[in-house]
């Protein structure tokens, strides 16, 4: 039942670049009775004692990821096994550099991240990157936006989010992008990813168990997508 879900956005004070935030007010519209916890940066994240459904974090700042890697740390065994036990999770933007093994500066230099997944970025802040994408995740085709300082680089082979029809994927010679693992997604996307892709928001919250969801706007969401795939293919 729909008040029964738990719905973690995690750090949404700092943690909202491109709008992105807009894919947890949307959510509520979808989903108005669910419970959502916003947890700000300085409390203690809800899932780490408590079961949660779905679990959100979205694109921030270069000296803000490193606060937040030090921040989830302590908690990088409770988000693996929430990970092995299919919660959910929307990870947009850099957000998903967290969950890698490190971020490397200009320099050299290296910020260990949570090293839960084998990817690693590398900054370039003179140079940002901006583009379209189309992908296939699941069936459903994804659209979206990339605006990045950063790529990233590894294996994703076996657990890559969405294959590449326009754009690219990790960096510019991938054509898988991002992490998916059982119902983890991490995605460079931003958007926000909620609004721009209906189809991917009701299995989302089909996989939370609400059969047959009825999203918020939905024929209008529909008529947007499609018309934006089109000219997405166009360009």
């Amino acid at each position: 039942m729909e008040e029964n879900l738990k719905i973690e956005i995690l750090f949404p004070e700092f943690c909202n670049l491109y709008g992105d935030i807009s894919n947890m007010k949307y959510l509520k519209k979808c989903l108005p009775k669910a419970n959502y916890i916003e947890t700000a940066f300085d409390e203690e994240p809800t899932f780490v004692k408590e079961k949660v459904n779905f679990i959100y974090l979205g694109p921030m700042t270069e000296n803000m990821q490193e606060k937040v890697i030090k921040k989830l740390m302590p908690y990088k065994e409770r988000i693996e096994e929430l990970i092995n036990d299919n919660v959910i999770f929307l990870i947009t933007g850099n957000a998903i550099e967290i969950f890698g093994k490190y971020i490397e500066n200009e320099d050299g230099s290296k910020i260990d991240a949570l090293g839960i997944f084998d990817i690693y970025a590398k900054r370039d802040m003179l140079h940002r990157d901006n583009s379209m994408f189309i992908g296939t995740w699941e069936g459903v085709e994804v659209v979206g936006f990339k605006s990045l300082f950063t790529f990233a680089y590894g294996n994703n082979d076996e657990n890559y989010f969405a294959k590449v029809e326009k754009g690219f994927g990790l960096n510019k010679e991938s054509k898988l992008e991002g992490i998916c693992k059982n119902n983890f997604i991490a995605t460079y996307l931003i958007g926000p990813i909620l609004i721009l892709n209906p189809d991917l928001t009701k299995k989302l919250i089909e996989k939370m168990g609400i059969n047959d969801p009825k999203i918020a706007f939905e024929q209008d969401l529909i008529n947007a997508y499609n018309q934006r795939i089109k000219e997405f293919r166009s360009l």
